[in-house]
């Protein structure tokens, strides 16, 4: 009995200490969950502000606390993206095992790893995937926008955008996004506002501060813009892009030392970023440091084989180095072309001046000297034969860059009809890409299909508006015989792009031509406050001749002999510096009859 009941007493403890357990076991199991849970909130918060770092920590300890892979692979896939270290993030997200809440949020983790490596088709997969579980994501569209502009198809990119900014008007990369594509599209006055409010909703986004303080230098907001760039660096002492920023504003105040001083703070980061290039080339001509400068300049060039300005500056640069023999080697056939401007022609002829070749030196200055046409719109050749750029397309022809360069050598090469065929062809299959629409435009001028490519013009300026796209629409208009509407196109323009001198520039001869005297001389104001004009005699000329009118005979005078002084050779200025000096010093003047005489003796020659 008594063994009984200690037996039964045993069973009793035994239930008892079950029980017990079961009860310690499901407190356990509580705290775990309660300790998970609190874990991933933290990571969530870390991964808000930027931290990878710490989110990883905080998703090992609710690993180690009980949670499920499928419950961390996203979030620490964004930990390790953030941190910079792809393949570990690839390992996390690659297999697409997710939890029920978190696949849409893998899968667009998934997208941006693929994006960044390049692989453009796979990230496609999977934000597809993504946006299948979650349509209503803007931060999947803002990826998705980003995708597709990356892959040539800015059209689609700005409504995927768009549809972001629809569907949360809160989401600060999407204002941000918006911002970029309408200053791209529009001018960085229409785009200020929504980098306005990016930055009210995240004062402390460094990428959001970054554009923001770039907009306002574009409209002009110099000291907005410095305080914008000090909040940057109160947040990221380092920050390489704060210090460019703020490179760029003491090197339009003209304080050449302290902007040098500022790019090398700057630092690695941004050296092979071609602002930065071009920056540092100005800087180190505007110093002296001509061979410093050429070597930027080259890079430049290099980096950008389209950019008409990059030869030019290195061209001033060699020849102010004393590189003469270099000068005429490299860019003598550039100015052999009927288009080169007036700028580089006397570059080259002073060039072969300084070698003693005065007959080739002649041969330049007086082309340099006559009387400019209307600037032409001159294709860059890429040097290779079509043969060869043919079979570089035909072997992957679902790719638009191999079949621009070979348009760009059929409109060099005069073979316009083919060009517009080509090009018809790529723009079908890319529709939403700028560059092909330009192209396209480029190839109709050469074919005198002018209605054609103003079209085309247009749909590229849609993405993209530039001074050069801008330059094209003017002269396919002017082309047409449509020249009334230019004007209304350069002030559109200005209204938007307030710093632009050289379009500045463009309107003031407009209204010159037209006799707005008050107009075209605030308008030559505005070009001459950027520098523009620094190197364009015909401006300052023009300006003279506008100040005389308005019967300013001091300005009249010092811009006619400045002009006269930049091309001694130059009948137009001759004469404008002769006829301000006779009517400000009074007629009889002898300095101005000599120099009415010089231009009559040029114009002659003409």
């Amino acid at each position: 009995m008594i063994f009984r009941s200690d037996g039964n007493n045993w069973r009793r403890r035994g239930f008892a200490l079950c029980i017990s357990l079961l009860g310690v076991v499901s407190a356990t199991a509580g705290l775990a969950a309660s300790d998970v849970s609190a874990q991933l909130k933290t990571a969530r918060a870390a991964l808000i502000r930027g931290d990878g770092i710490a989110a990883e920590v905080a998703l090992r300890q609710a690993l180690d606390a009980g949670a499920e892979r499928s419950v961390i692979a996203a979030p620490m896939g964004e930990a390790k993206m953030l941190q910079g270290n792809l393949a570990l993030a690839r390992n996390w997200l690659a297999p697409g095992q997710f939890a029920p809440g978190d696949q849409a949020y893998g899968f667009r983790m998934l997208g941006q790893i693929e994006m960044e490596e390049g692989n453009l088709a796979a990230a496609s997969l999977a934000f597809e995937r993504a946006l299948r579980i979650d349509a209503n994501s803007a931060a999947l569209w803002v990826d998705i926008g980003q995708l597709r502009y990356r892959a040539g198809e800015q059209v689609q990119a700005i409504a995927a955008v768009r549809q972001a900014v629809r569907l949360d008007p809160e989401n600060v990369a999407a204002l941000s996004f918006q911002g970029q594509i309408v200053r791209d599209a529009v001018g960085p006055v229409a785009a200020l506002p929504w980098f306005a409010r990016a930055h009210l909703l995240a004062p402390k986004d460094t990428e959001v501060l970054f554009h923001y303080a770039s907009t306002l230098g574009e409209v002009g907001r110099a000291k907005d813009m410095l305080a914008v760039t000090r909040m940057m660096i109160g947040l990221e002492p380092r920050n390489p892009r704060a210090f460019y920023l703020q490179a760029v504003l003491a090197a339009r105040a003209g304080k050449v030392d302290l902007a040098r001083r500022l790019m090398v703070r700057a630092g690695d980061p941004l050296r092979d970023v071609s602002s930065a290039i071009l920056l540092n080339g100005v800087l180190e001509y505007r110093a002296g440091n001509f061979g410093t400068a050429a070597t930027l300049f080259e890079r430049l060039w290099q980096r950008q084989p389209d950019n008409r300005m990059a030869p030019l500056l290195l061209a001033r640069t060699l020849y102010q180095a004393g590189q003469m023999r270099e000068v005429v080697t490299r860019f003598a056939p550039m100015a052999e072309d009927e288009g080169a401007s007036a700028y580089l022609l006397t570059l080259v002829g002073r060039a072969y001046e300084a070698l003693g070749d005065r007959g080739k030196a002649a041969s330049f200055l007086d082309r340099a000297a006559a009387p400019q046409q209307a600037s032409r719109l001159v294709p860059i050749a890429t040097g290779l034969p079509v043969s060869v750029l043919e079979s570089r397309w035909r072997a992957d022809p679902g790719r638009a860059d191999n079949a621009i360069p070979m348009i760009r050598q059929l409109i060099a090469n005069g073979e316009s009809t083919r060009a517009v065929t080509l090009a018809n062809q790529i723009v079908t299959r890319f529709p939403g890409a700028a560059d092909v629409h330009v192209l396209a435009g480029d190839a109709s001028m050469a074919n005198a299909a002018y209605a054609e490519a103003l079209q085309h013009y247009r749909q590229a300026a849609e993405v993209r508006y530039t001074r050069l796209l801008l330059a094209r629409m003017a002269t396919a208009l002017t082309r047409s015989g449509d020249t009334a509407r230019i004007p209304a196109l350069l002030h559109d323009y200005l209204r938007e792009h307030p710093l632009d001198g050289q379009v500045a520039d463009w309107a003031a001869d407009l209204a010159a031509r037209k006799g707005d005297v008050k107009g075209a001389m605030r308008l030559y104001g505005r070009a001459f406050a950027v520098g523009v004009a620094d190197h364009d005699p015909g401006s300052r000329a023009q300006y003279a001749f506008l100040a005389l009118q308005a019967g300013d005979a001091g300005t009249a005078r010092r811009n006619a002999v400045q002009a006269y002084r930049m091309q001694r050779l130059n009948s137009e200025l001759a004469f404008v510096a002769g006829r301000v000096l006779w009517k400000s010093d009074g007629e009889g003047n002898a300095v101005a009859q000599a120099l009415l005489d010089k231009a009559a003796r040029i114009a002659g020659d003409h």
